[in-house]
Parts: C-alpha cells; structure tokens; sequence
C-alpha cells in the first residue's frame, strides 16, 4: 500500500510531463501545416499546458465540487456524518478533509484534493438516508483510502490534463476555419491544410478516446485498492459490501454527474443509464463484492 502510495506520487510527475509533451507536439504539429515560420504554435501550446496543469493541482477539487452541486457543511449542521468522517481520518491518520453533501437521492460519494492536507469529500443525501451506519462507514473509509494513497491527485490530473488535449485540438481545428497561420510555406497552404484537417479531426476524435483508456487503465485497479483499504481501515469489509449491494439494487443515476468527473466517484454515478453505463470507469459491483468478501 506504502508501495502504492510512492507509485502515484510519482506517477503524478511523469503525467504532467507526458501531457505536455504531447501538447508542445500539437503546437509543432500546428506549426508544420500553416508554416508559420515560428513557433507560435509551441508556444501556445505550452502556455495552455503550463495554466490547465495549474488549474487541475490548485483548483481541480473545485471544479469538482461546483460542478456536482456539493455544499460545504459544518459539525453542528451534520454531527453524524462529521463525526463518522473525523473518527476515521483518526484512525486513517490523516488530516480531517472538508465534508461537503450533494443534495442527490443516488447513493453515491466522492474524494478531491491534491494532497491529505488539501482534500474533500462530498456524501449524496442519498447515501446519508438509505445506508446504515456501517455500510456509510464503509464508503466513507473507502474515500478517505483515496485520500491517503494520492489517487485524488493523479485523477484530477488526468481529467483536467486530457481535457487540455481535447481543448487545443478543437482550437487548432477551429483555427483551420478562419485562416490563421500561413507564412514561409503560404504556396502550399492548400496541401497543408488538408494535412492539419485530417490531423486536427484524428485529435479531435481520438481525444475522448485516449481519455476512456486511460481512465479504464487507472480507474478500476484504484478502485480495488481502496475497497481493500477501506477495509482495512474499518475492519469490517461486509459493511462496505452491503453498500455496494444497495447501489446495485437502487440504480438511481445521478442528475449533475458528468463524463469528465465519472472516474471520481465510488461507483458508476450513471447507473441506469445503460448506454453511459457501458463506458463505466468503475468494476462490476459483482466483483467488487466478491473481493471483499473474500477479506472476510
């Protein structure tokens, strides 16, 4: 688990540097078709790098938490759920994250923060009313478990730094449209724009992609560790596994949930929407109950 924990860590630096570097090979790429004869493009493309990087480290909790309606709460406004959270980050050994509620009736939850020390956790009204008090329990050690090994961190990044791809593609591809660029190659310009057209549309349409693999290569194993982790933290698996159970047979998908934030959550927030669902970043709740169990 410590292995894991120095794994993330380190794998946080090499994401960083393999987006950019992808995103300065969109510059050039930009650069090559319009011949510009400079590195406008590059440059740019480095900029965007440098502020999305920024955004997703500093900001990137809360862009989450907006974007799924959570609202901060305080211990006299939810003693229950603030106590639960404190008496774990105790025993976790872990700074108190701040605790959020998202006003959806779907059992669901969620951890952010670049770091323990700058970390939340958001529980749906959902979660609080159907779940008993170890079942809760076990989502929330399942959280904080994320909290602890730095997946928070490497997830956000991912989101947002796949989201820079997608973003400079499509503006390059828009670029295309109003005729920027041009300059020491101007005398083929239709040769390279048809070039950077089939360039641009491959970016575009393989950027949502790339993002799905990635997020299904780095999303399940996680998710397995933290079951486990909660686990261990609670020292009751079977309370995290009837929560699991519960989110099987309630099926009640989430309204302000988006594709971008999906891999965040503990389990899939579009179940019941079967088509979504197929793109899940999440393991069958079938195997994750399975495996902990197996811990009993």
């Amino acid at each position: 688990m410590y292995s894991q924990i120095d794994s993330n860590k380190h794998k946080s630096i090499a994401l960083i540097a393999i987006f950019a570097a992808f995103l300065i090979a969109l510059g050039f790429a930009y650069d090559y078709a319009y011949g510009s004869g400079g590195l406008g493009g590059v440059f740019f493309a480095i900029i965007i790098s440098i502020f999305m990087t920024g955004i997703s480290y500093f900001a990137g909790d809360k862009v989450a938490l907006a974007s799924s309606g959570a609202r901060a709460i305080t211990k006299e406004e939810n003693a229950y759920l603030y106590n639960m959270v404190e008496n774990l980050c105790i025993t976790a050994g872990i700074p108190m994250p701040k605790v959020h509620i998202i006003p959806e009736n779907a059992i669901n939850a969620f951890a952010t923060g670049r770091d323990p020390s700058h970390a939340s956790i958001a529980v749906t009204e959902g979660a609080l009313q159907k779940l008993e008090n170890e079942e809760l329990e076990g989502v929330l050690a399942h959280e904080l478990s994320h909290i602890k090994n730095f997946d928070t961190r490497f997830l956000m990044l991912v989101i947002v730094l796949v989201g820079a791809v997608g973003l400079l593609a499509d503006m390059f591809w828009r670029a295309r449209f109003f005729g920027f660029g041009g300059g020491r190659r101007s005398n083929n310009r239709e040769d390279n724009n048809g070039i950077f057209m089939i360039v641009g549309l491959a970016f575009i349409i393989l950027s949502p992609l790339i993002a799905q693999l990635i997020r299904f290569a780095i999303s399940r194993r996680r998710e397995f560790l933290a079951d486990s982790s909660g686990a261990l933290l609670t020292r009751y698996p079977e309370g995290l596994a009837r929560a699991l159970e519960k989110i099987g047979l309630d099926k009640t998908p989430m309204t302000h949930a988006n594709s971008t934030t999906a891999s965040l959550y503990f389990s899939n927030p579009f179940s019941g929407k079967n088509f979504i669902a197929l793109f899940s970043t999440h393991p069958a709740l079938e195997a994750r109950i399975k495996s902990l169990r197996e811990m009993i």
